[in-house]
């Protein structure tokens, strides 16, 4: 059997969880201290991948990076395109596990006790200090385990990536396609080994975060065992 789908999967898996942490986390430290009017429409706007239906946000995706599209076009004057390549796949999947990054990554930072953030500036401490130093190591459990969630929405991913990257084996079919286009031909039993194989990993993926969870050192106490 082919193992295409599984590298590519994986592969996809994890650079749209890097590229969904990078934008995810620093969304959240633009939202964590804005406090304008905007605020909960910005957050709305930044959240509705989630909600939104995989094929509605990859027919969106399409829209803005197909031929006509304005991040099309400019690709296309770079001598360049993304749709129906890899590069699509991780887009679609970066797009769809951002919203899981961004709000458990806001959650965390919001319970961070702002006592201690103006303390620190009281003492003179500069704001990237601030961040790196005392936010980011407060909020760190928070991150991981959005960071975590992020990969299995990632690994998961099916519509978006279908109407972006399309189903090329070797190319762009990750394992959620290659199940669906197995039952499609008929082929039920590779398409089990592939069901099994994907929740095997989801299954680590989940455990991986209660593990992390369970780890982490409660206030005043000592980690859980």
């Amino acid at each position: 059997m082919d193992a295409s789908p599984l590298w590519i999967s994986l592969k996809t898996a994890f650079s749209a969880t890097f590229l969904a942490f990078i934008l995810g986390v620093s969304a959240a430290k633009l939202m964590s201290g804005y406090r304008g009017r905007l605020k909960s429409i910005l957050d709305g706007v930044l959240i509705l991948p989630l909600v939104l239906p995989p094929t509605v946000v990859g027919f969106l995706l399409l829209i803005l990076f197909g031929k006509h599209g304005p991040l099309g076009q400019l690709l296309s004057s770079l001598g360049t395109t993304v749709i129906f390549s890899w590069s699509a796949t991780v887009i679609a999947s970066t797009v769809v596990a951002f919203p899981l990054m961004y709000r458990t990554a806001l959650g965390a930072f919001e319970q961070v006790d702002p006592n201690m953030l103006d303390a620190a500036r009281t003492l003179g401490v500069p704001e990237r200090s601030i961040f790196t130093r005392i936010t980011i190591p407060l909020a760190w459990p928070g991150i991981v385990a959005g960071t975590i969630l992020a990969f299995a929405r990632a690994l998961g991913e099916f519509g978006a990536t279908l109407m972006l990257a399309g189903n090329i084996p070797g190319k762009t079919q990750t394992i959620p396609l290659a199940i669906f286009f197995l039952v499609e031909s008929g082929q039920r039993d590779k398409a089990a080994v592939w069901v099994l194989i994907i929740i095997a990993i989801s299954l680590a993926t989940i455990v991986g975060l209660h593990f992390w969870t369970k780890r982490q050192i409660p206030a005043g106490g000592r980690p859980e065992k």
